[in-house]
């Protein structure tokens, strides 16, 4: 097991990626999310649709027992076995293009442990920055949480309700078919997306879960959609688990220049929540 200080000794590591911001990737996102392909080079990419990007191809050998890539390169060598995206806080400075190359800069910004109610936590924050033409286009901190697995029989935590009052409102259906698409579309080996079994007898869940990203990016275009204006700000936090692929909603209430959005499970559990500006 690696100590604390050890941990903090991965503080500012970063490393650099290239990419081709190629159409056919966004067109594929768009039939997963039963839109009509129709994106193409010269096109602005959709707001956290760069998430479809400067993906890691680590080696099947070099996966842990969750099929995330094993801790220790570049993210540190947290001890604690299950790992989620928790969330995240991103500002959109000009439009990424489909068609050009752009490189992503990632660095270590922070390691936190504290203990919660599911026993002991540790949160790694990485900033990220994406530049195309030499410009930032895009800047980001994401969030990533790592737990202790659930003791035997205990019951999942009470989540907050959410909020009752949304102007915009709309249902979504998970299936199998969509969480296999952005797996793959993101190249995400997460065993809780594809694999029940896995997904209940390990990591306590109640069947397949649904992508925090992925709630993230339709809240997003839940939000461009209302407000017809591109994003300036979008900031996320995951409260609740969705799984099980029961249906959801993506809801908002909206201001001027700035709409809440939340995502609400189908016992009215709060599952996410998230801000966005323009």
């Amino acid at each position: 097991m690696f100590s604390a200080e050890h941990l903090q000794d991965w503080i500012g590591h970063s490393q650099q990626v290239q990419d081709l911001l190629r159409a056919q990737p966004a067109q594929f996102m768009q039939a997963t999310l039963d839109q009509t392909p129709s994106l193409k080079d010269g096109d602005p990419l959709p707001s956290l649709w760069h998430w479809l990007y400067f993906l890691e191809a680590a080696r099947a050998s070099e996966l842990g027992r969750d099929a995330h890539p094993k801790k220790g390169g570049f993210l540190p060598p947290v001890s604690l076995p299950r790992r989620m995206w928790a969330g995240g806080r991103l500002t959109f400075h000009t439009p990424l293009i489909l068609g050009k190359a752009a490189q992503k800069r990632s660095t270590i910004q922070s390691i936190t442990e504290k203990s919660g109610r599911s026993g002991s936590l540790c949160f790694v924050t990485v900033a990220h920055e994406i530049i195309q033409d030499g410009q930032c286009a895009v800047t980001e901190e994401q969030d990533i949480v790592y737990r202790e697995d659930p003791a035997p029989g205990s019951p999942m935590p009470q989540p907050a309700p959410a909020p009752d009052d949304p102007d915009v409102s709309k249902q979504v259906m998970p299936t199998e078919v969509m969480l296999f698409r952005y797996s793959a579309l993101t190249f995400n080996g997460h065993r809780i997306h594809y694999d029940v079994d896995y997904a209940r007898q390990v990591e306590g869940y109640d069947g397949l879960v649904f992508h925090g990203p992925l709630t993230a990016t339709l809240l997003a275009d839940l939000a461009c959609t209302t407000m017809n204006k591109p994003l300036k700000r979008f900031e996320f936090r995951g409260v609740a688990p969705l799984s099980g692929l029961t249906p959801f909603h993506i809801e908002g209430r909206h201001a001027p220049d700035k709409i809440s959005l939340w995502a609400k499970r189908q016992d009215g559990a709060l599952a996410m929540s998230a801000k966005a500006e323009f």
